[in-house]
């Protein structure tokens, strides 16, 4: 009877250690299911709502023919900023403490940015290419130390092509550090040449031949009016400058046609183009008073 009365005890025991057991996980199951439940309905509509705003955003850049580079970079900052806060909500809504994990992320990230602070740089000087436009893709422009046509603009290098068709690729950090040159910008182009003739020569004569070789190119605008003058008195040569005004897009062809027409016409006209060269006088004064002494 003793045992039967012990194993009744236990029995007993179990059913309301179960009974309390089962009570503790209906209460906490409730609690933190709710909480779960919470939590992964903000993440997943939050996700549901930042990818449409993103979609928004790249239609609205994209009609309003912004660069696609930066289409690409804003709408992806906007996804991944949002989705930032709602992981972070999702997470406080089922319990977990956010504000120390927020201060190691923090701290990651600012070990993270000074890590990759130049390319970090590269990202910025992207957004101010990007944004205020200097150069697009298929201008001519000089900048970080090369120069060519701009083949593509990334968030980390500008592809530049020099007439030799290379490829040049250039951290935008480098671009924006410095000068920017860019051919492209206006419609016309001056193609300046200086040419020298010798001192015998017909200075009206060479002007009339230059002016005539400048004024019938095909490539020469009536307007601006293209010019001819004496600009220097140098030691071996009297120095023209030749300038005249080209549409952009001829700017080389008019640069080396000219050039090829002027010393033929020159040649033609038979005005000579000098090379340096230097004059030596002997004075014979002494020479000839020994000779009669």
């Amino acid at each position: 009877m003793a045992d039967l009365t012990d194993i009744d005890k236990v029995s007993d025991q179990l059913v309301v250690n179960a009974s309390k057991y089962y009570d503790l996980a209906i209460q906490y199951g409730t609690e933190y299911g709710l909480k779960i439940i919470g939590g992964l309905l903000i993440f997943f509509i939050g996700k549901a709502i930042a990818s449409k705003l993103r979609v928004t955003l790249t239609k609205v850049l994209d009609h309003h023919n912004v660069e696609k580079t930066l289409v690409e970079l804003s709408s992806s900052t906007l996804y991944y900023g949002l989705m930032a806060v709602i992981l972070l909500a999702a997470m406080s809504q089922v319990g977990i403490e956010t504000t120390s994990f927020m201060a190691i992320l923090g701290a990651a990230g600012l070990a993270i940015g000074l890590a990759l602070k130049d390319t970090l740089s590269n990202i910025g000087s992207a957004v101010v290419i990007l944004v205020f436009r200097p150069f697009k893709v298929g201008d001519y422009i000089n900048a970080g130390g090369a120069e060519g046509t701009v083949d593509k603009i990334s968030l980390f290098t500008t592809t530049i092509s020099p007439v030799d068709n290379r490829l040049i690729i250039v951290p935008n950090a480098a671009i924006t550090g410095g000068n920017i040159t860019n051919y492209s910008t206006k419609p016309v182009r001056r193609v300046d040449h200086a040419v020298g003739i010798g001192y015998n020569d017909d200075i009206k004569k060479a002007k009339e031949v230059m002016y005539d070789v400048i004024a019938k190119s095909e490539h020469t605008l009536s307007d601006p009016e293209p010019l001819v003058a004496v600009t220097d008195l140098g030691d071996n040569s009297v120095n023209f400058t030749v300038r005249a005004w080209v549409k952009s897009e001829n700017y080389w062809g008019a640069y080396f046609e000219t050039i090829e027409e002027i010393k033929i016409a020159l040649d033609d006209a038979g005005i000579s183009i000098p090379y340096p060269q230097m004059d030596v006088h002997f004075d014979n004064t002494e020479v000839i008073n020994e000779k009669v002494s």
